[in-house]
């Protein structure tokens, strides 16, 4: 039998409605694994004991009243950091955050709480979440629990590693090019990045989502039905859509006849590696055997697209730090001082053409899209590379040459999702994450080609056990 901190969300609140679990029990064991797994990992933010403890005694009581709150009622659940909650400090990642207490939850984090789950813990990123890795002035540094001498990725670096860990089954982070899906591939976890203002968030930003990370995607499903609840504060938020989050009953059934497009070259950015380009070689093979038909896709973007994106970007955090006092913005991580910096020369007319790339890889990518019904590719060109560094490249002038196959999809609005589907060779085997992207507004058809995708492929390698276990 699984341990409690292994069962999923879905097990867990059907043992809560037969009264064969308790969510106190579960909130004490996640927490007692927690212990022996954090001071490897550093994955955590505001990790209260008490608190979680007291929010799982008053689960206990309403299930036993046969009264839960909502859809999570007693499930473990964690929040990244940036994500705003009542009272708590947003460091977003950087010590030269002055830490006030935040007002409200912000979207995500009020949905978790109306549907009873226990809110465990914040998880780390790294500073203003600009970096693929868990690389922090103000965190600890987080380390990848399937290798401790690797980074877990980022920006949603500590909730990708509490997820492969076991600190509980839900998490949720936020992705403006890659930051849930990248953690989510380098860790063996599954990731949606859904539909721009499919779950609302606070504040909005163009191509910025926040979604679920679970080890499973009925579990992210079971979070989707929560977190795409309206709130008005966000304004791109989709109209409310009554979508039944639940429906995976065709399995690899919903496979058959399926036009998917096999994308391998992002066309900027680093190389695909072998190992990672033979995995979602073999898991296209696996599709095409459950009745899909798999068509080589053409490269779309290009490394203009990606570098203006990135110079764009390195401008908006120049124009931030500029703003700080001095003594703050020193307090910066180095590599992002000197990614920011280095837009001080950009004129307008540079950061104007920078701006338009923003559009055309839109354009690019659902033009490119258009002929099929779901596309797939490998979510990094590598794998998880090593915990001290703040990019693979480590020069913050070529900083963004791993998100070619997942900023795309941000820029045109569409879902993404991260699954697992296969693991490089040696001492210490690391998991490689395939991407399955759909058009605008289909999150439950990812989903659904995800969940079918867990059907047929093999067994997965053991979840990582605490050094010492």
């Amino acid at each position: 039998m699984s341990a409690l901190h292994d069962l999923p969300a879905h097990a867990l609140l059907a043992a809560y409605r037969q009264r064969a679990l308790s969510p106190v029990e579960v909130v004490r064991d996640v927490l007692a694994h927690i212990e022996r797994w954090e001071p490897h990992i550093r994955a955590t933010y505001l990790l209260r004991p008490d608190a979680a403890l007291a929010q799982a005694r008053a689960s206990e009581a309403r299930w036993l009243r046969g009264e839960p709150r909502g859809a999570l009622d007693g499930v473990p659940a964690t929040i990244k950091e940036n994500i705003a909650t009542r009272g708590d400090p947003m460091p977003l990642g950087t010590a030269a955050t002055a830490l006030v207490p935040a007002p409200a939850d912000a979207p995500p984090a009020a949905r978790l709480r109306e549907a009873g789950a226990v809110i465990v813990a914040k998880t780390t990123m790294p500073d203003y979440g600009m970096l693929s890795s868990g690389l922090s002035s103000f965190h600890p540094l987080a380390r990848n629990p399937w290798d401790l001498s690797k980074g877990p990725g980022g920006s949603s670096a500590g909730a990708g590693a509490a997820a492969a860990a076991g600190y509980g089954p839900l998490h949720i982070g936020t992705d403006i090019g890659g930051s849930l899906r990248l953690p989510a591939s380098w860790c063996g976890i599954f990731s949606l990045k859904p539909s721009l203002g499919r779950v609302p968030i606070d504040p909005p930003y163009t191509g910025r989502a926040a979604g679920p990370m679970t080890r499973t995607v009925q579990d992210a499903a079971l979070m989707m039905q929560v977190l795409s609840q309206p709130d008005a504060r966000d304004s791109m938020a989709l109209p409310a859509q009554d979508i039944d989050w639940s429906q995976f009953n065709q399995g690899a059934e919903y496979l058959r006849g399926l036009r998917i497009g096999l994308l391998l070259d992002a066309g900027c950015g680093l190389p695909v590696e072998p190992e990672v380009r033979a995995a979602v070689e073999q898991a296209a093979r696996w599709l095409e055997q459950a009745g899909a038909h798999i068509v080589p896709m053409q490269k779309f973007m290009t490394q203009a697209m990606l570098d203006g994106m990135d110079h764009f970007w390195r401008m908006r955090s120049h124009t931030d730090l500029q703003a700080l006092p001095a003594r703050q913005r020193d307090q910066v991580l180095p590599y992002i001082r000197a990614w920011a910096d280095s837009a001080a020369s950009l004129n307008g007319t540079a950061v104007f053409h920078a701006s338009q790339q923003f559009h055309l890889t839109r354009v690019a990518t659902v033009r490119a899209c258009s002929a099929f019904d779901y596309v797939i590719s490998p979510v990094a060109p590598m794998p998880a590379f090593a915990a001290e560094l703040p990019s693979p490249t480590n020069d913050p002038l070529r900083p963004l040459e791993h998100i070619g196959f997942t900023v795309p999809f941000n820029m045109s609005e569409q879902p993404a999702a991260s699954v697992n589907c296969g693991y490089t060779s040696g001492l210490h085997p690391l998991p490689i994450g395939l991407q399955i992207a759909g058009p605008r507004f289909d999150d439950l058809g990812v989903l659904q080609v995800a969940h079918a995708f867990e059907q047929i492929r093999p067994p997965q390698r053991a979840w990582p056990l605490p050094p010492g276990i």
